[in-house]
């Protein structure tokens, strides 16, 4: 309803700020088409503020929606995505700013084509496809290279003559498909297994330009993606530039950024392998003549020692050490001797002083009975016995004619009258 103003009664900020909010609010939700140009999630907050521009005319408009929204979509929001959204105009009267308020979001056009690549790479992901246990490494020097790409394409060339030109001796197997188009994915695959059954090819590569994202699409395709998965050669991709990644890329073993970056992934360097190579031969003559002259100086320094430069030093040394060890002995045992000698006539002279023949030579004598019996008393006789006197050179014989005791200074014959003398019977 329009407001009756003039310059006598002019109506106030916020009574046309809240009319224009009333009309607004009057328009209902609509369908808003567009690219979001900048997306801002701040932290805390549960809005979400997105910037749609027009796809054709330099307009744009602010939106807002909740995070459950924008986290919710699958796959996430980018900013660049074409989408469609389901918004009611809302003007905010206190600062004078029109936006919509989103309450639907959806993928249109690249959008929705992203979108179902997304959800294709995440169950593809889910069934572990992609994972890094599955890629095997290709060969380091390929007898054949298996080439599957479109004919008298650029990037044919690039792969041949770089290869070529890197290793003059590879061997190429080029399989011709249709690389764009409904009918790509099927003659690929058909390409993939007629290489993959050849036993001489060691590893493949699925080579094509640069294009856009529709161009691309066989590459993401679910049946070639199995395909590759399954073939029991390594697989090469090499699809694209470096910004471009079709789902190929991750399936494949390995991942070329372009159809030239593939040919030397497969093929090495003639040149930098003969420079490695001469490189590692001088490193190892080196090693070995290092390894000779450290051995060469320790066999020179044993051969200056004067135990080899002069074996029989060490006889010689021996030999004399030998010779003053038997002196010794001999001095040893001599000296031994020469004791052994002195303590043996010490004891023969001891022995000797204590032997009853050594008191016999002293003038002594020993007085026994006719039966043996050694008399030590003068009550063991009787005038008339015979004895035995056992002197120092002999025996002599004798008969008993008297007998005195040592305190006694006459003698009394034994047996006879006072004054008869004893006779000798020796």
């Amino acid at each position: 309803m329009a407001l009756d103003t003039s310059p006598e009664q002019p109506a106030p900020v916020r009574q046309i700020a809240n009319a224009i909010s009333g009309w607004i609010d009057r328009l209902g939700s609509v369908w808003v088409e567009g690219q979001v140009a900048q997306l801002s999630k701040r932290p805390g907050l549960n809005t979400v503020f997105l910037t749609l521009r027009d796809s054709v005319a330099d307009i744009s408009v602010p939106v807002t929606c909740s995070r459950t929204l924008v986290d919710s979509m699958n796959p996430p929001l980018v900013e660049g995505a074409s989408v469609l959204v389901h918004a009611k105009p809302s003007y905010y009267a206190t600062r004078g700013s029109l936006s919509l308020q989103a309450r639907e979001i959806r993928m249109v056009g690249l959008g929705e084509l992203l979108a179902q690549l997304e959800r294709r790479r995440q169950l593809l992901a889910a069934e572990g496809l992609f994972d890094a246990a599955r890629k095997r490494p290709p060969p380091f020097l390929p007898g054949t290279v298996g080439l599957v790409t479109a004919p008298r394409s650029a990037a044919e060339r690039d792969v041949l003559d770089i290869s070529r030109r890197r290793w003059p001796a590879v061997q190429f197997s080029v399989a011709h498909a249709t690389m764009q188009g409904h009918r790509s994915a099927g003659e690929v695959m058909a390409a993939l297994a007629r290489l993959d059954a050849d036993t001489a090819v060691d590893v493949i590569v699925i080579a094509r330009g640069g294009g856009s994202v529709e161009d691309l699409l066989p590459f993401s395709d679910e049946g070639l993606l199995r395909a590759v998965s399954a073939a029991r050669t390594p697989v090469v991709s090499a699809i694209g530039h470096e910004p471009d990644q079709p789902l190929l890329d991750l399936v494949a073993d390995v991942r070329a950024a372009t159809p030239t970056d593939a040919a030397k992934l497969v093929v090495p360097d003639v040149a930098a392998e003969a420079h490695a190579v001469a490189s590692a031969r001088e490193r190892l003559r080196s090693i070995t003549y290092s390894f000779l002259a450290r051995e060469q100086a320790g066999l020179d320094a044993l051969r200056s020692r004067p135990a080899l430069a002069d074996p029989r030093t060490l006889v010689d040394e021996r030999t004399a050490e030998l010779a003053a060890l038997l002196a010794r002995a001999r001095r040893t045992v001599g000296h031994s001797l020469d004791r052994a000698v002195d303590d043996i006539g010490h004891h023969r002279a001891r022995a000797r002083a204590l032997s009853p023949l050594a008191t016999l030579e002293r003038g002594y004598a020993v007085l026994q009975a006719s039966n043996g019996t050694v008399l030590t008393s003068v009550d063991d006789a009787s005038a008339g016995d015979r004895v035995s006197v056992r002197v120092a050179d002999g025996r002599v014989h004798a008969d008993v004619t008297a007998i005195s005791r040592a305190d006694q200074s006459t003698e009394r014959p034994a047996g006879r009258p006072d004054g008869q003398e004893a006779t000798d019977d020796r």
